[in-house]
């Protein structure tokens, strides 16, 4: 899963992976079940407990990571090396320009770039690299940014397949981005101006064709733009880095992903002259990089975590990962109508042997969906991926599934997992229910009013179809309009549609109840959590009268 595709994940619900099932949604029309886990609000926290407990202490319970490195549900766990590194680190003090500089130095040895700098996480690296390649190193310019008035560069080119919505951390620092598709097009959009190319990793190692690392690099290098690569979610390659290797100025990771460090922390790689800019840009130093702030732990952490890397058995563990999947596979096997299949890793991007687990949503009664939502809403609480069908879709035309993905799992994990999943499989489910017939015909235009933490907000629903439970039409929210599909079961209504722009996608699963000419209910915004809305059709007055054509110029304005 290239760190692109995250982003498909963010419009599902944060755990299961999954559109909101036909039970979380009829929690959410309640009014309930909008936050926090196991369907609502955190239980009653008590006193801070330290220990094992902490997290439950707290009314927060944890959860078994068998989806990946998804920063919203902890990313990873740091290697013994990191965690033993940072106890020793915050013992004491330190001058952090001169930590930075031996770190950067050590980093250099461990991978052979020119130097590496310790950022606030992956995107908070692309911040300080794109401002360094704004101001050059020039402090007069940094305490202006992100004001680019008078500045000499002040653009980024990114390839269109490179554009998602990480590249916040681009814009944040107020530079036009430049959206190209073609190698051509890249080249000839390159000028005085362009501060630098922000690209994903090329699609297949080693590949040297149009808009691939290589090519664009090589490009860059004759103009001498820097190319700032974004492998926030790749296994660390060193000594040569493989980006660096294919010409790249730069090379950013998350810190707390497949690298195992602190997950505040990202790491960069490349240009000496470019990361001391980038440094100096980020705090502690003043400017707008202050928010990005590393402590002397994260950078002790994360150089241990790299130091760690260099002697781990990358082989051994994958072999233990695999055995985690044999386990769960061996166990949910049993089951008549059940099929798994393991596919082992062949890339840097997430790389991870995954587990897809399928049957039929008509025989089980239950979508991979579904059971993604269920294993993630109830105890012990199993974060995984979900696809295919859904219930009543004919097992000849589409399987439905879940995923595991085993290089975050704990020892121990495996076994759990197992019975979790065997369990909710085994579970007897009653067929979906028909549809009651709609307690209202809702064609029409609606206003509708949203009301978000702390803003209140004008949309309007366009509903164009109805045909007996089943609507289609269109959802203007404050920036975009956008499709808008759902249901009327009886009086119980819900719609989906998202605000999808180049970069970011904002979804809406509206549910709720309707009574007569009046909706209310419940949002869920995916990552961006929840908000309540209101509706109220709108009754056209009937105006018949028969229309009269101009004849000739008018007299009068």
């Amino acid at each position: 899963m290239k760190r692109r595709d995250v982003i498909k994940g963010l419009t599902m619900l944060p755990l299961a992976g999954g559109i909101v099932g036909s039970a979380q949604a009829a929690i959410n029309a309640e009014g309930t079940g909008m936050i926090g886990m196991l369907g609502g609000e955190n239980s009653a926290a008590g006193p801070m407990k330290f220990g094992p407990e902490v997290y439950r202490s707290l009314g927060v319970e944890p959860v078994i990571n068998c989806r990946g490195t998804f920063t919203i549900i902890g990313a990873s766990t740091l290697v013994p090396e990191a965690k033993e590194a940072m106890y020793n680190a915050q013992s004491n003090y330190v001058q952090l320009d001169e930590l930075a500089m031996g770190v950067g130095k050590r980093l250099a040895e461990l991978s052979g770039a020119e130097w590496g700098v310790v950022s606030c996480g992956c995107a908070g690296g692309m911040k300080i690299t794109t401002m360094a390649a704004v101001t050059g190193g020039n402090p007069e310019k940094l305490v202006r940014v992100p004001d680019l008035t008078g500045f000499e560069k002040d653009e980024v080119i990114i390839p269109r397949r490179s554009r998602n919505t990480y590249d916040h951390a681009i814009r944040n620092v107020g530079v036009k981005i430049i959206t190209v598709d073609t190698q051509e097009e890249l080249e000839a959009a390159m000028n005085p101006r362009t501060a630098m190319i922000y690209m994903m990793p090329s699609t297949k190692p080693g590949d040297t064709g149009p808009l691939s690392v290589h090519a664009i690099s090589k490009a860059a290098k004759l103009k001498g733009i820097p190319v700032l690569v974004d492998a926030a979610a790749e296994a660390l390659t060193l000594n040569p880095n493989v980006h660096l290797a294919d010409g790249a100025t730069v090379v950013a990771y998350s810190g707390g992903k497949a690298i195992r460090g602190p997950q505040s922390a990202g790491l960069l790689l490349g240009d000496k002259k470019l990361l001391m800019a980038a440094w100096q840009s980020s705090a502690p130093h003043h400017g707008a990089g202050r928010d990005n702030k590393v402590g002397k732990e994260e950078q002790i952490g994360m150089l241990a975590a790299v130091e760690a890397w260099t002697k781990r058995n990358h082989a051994q563990e994958e072999l233990t990962w695999t055995g985690y999947l044999e386990t769960i596979s061996k166990r949910v096997s049993a089951i008549s109508g059940v099929t798994t299949s393991i596919r082992q890793p062949t890339g840097l991007d997430n790389r991870t042997p995954t587990l897809t687990i399928s049957w039929d949503p008509a025989k089980f009664n239950a979508s991979g969906q579904e059971m993604a939502t269920y294993l993630s809403t109830t105890k012990p609480r199993i974060a995984l991926s979900a696809g295919g069908g859904r219930r009543g879709t004919p097992a000849s035309e589409n399987l439905t599934s879940i995923s595991v993905a085993a290089f975050m799992m704990q020892p121990g994990d495996d076994k759990i997992v197992a019975d979790r999943i065997f369990d909710a499989l085994n579970m007897k489910r009653p067929a979906t229910p028909e549809m009651k017939a709609p307690s209202a015909d809702l064609k029409g235009r609606w206003d509708v009013t949203v009301e978000y933490f702390n803003e209140v907000s004008k949309h309007t629903f366009s509903i164009e179809e109805q045909d007996s439970n089943w609507l289609k039409g269109s959802h203007k929210s404050a920036f975009t309009t956008n499709e808008l599909d759902g249901t009327i079961d009886g009086n119980a209504v819900i719609f989906r549609s998202a605000s999808r722009m180049l970069a970011d996608n904002v979804p809406f699963t509206f549910s709720g109840t309707v009574n007569g000419d009046t909706m209310s209910g419940n949002i869920h915004h995916g990552e961006y959590l929840t908000s309540k809305f209101t509706a109220k059709k709108v009754i056209q007055p009937s105006s018949r009268q028969r229309i009269n054509v101009p004849v000739g110029p008018p007299l009068s304005s």
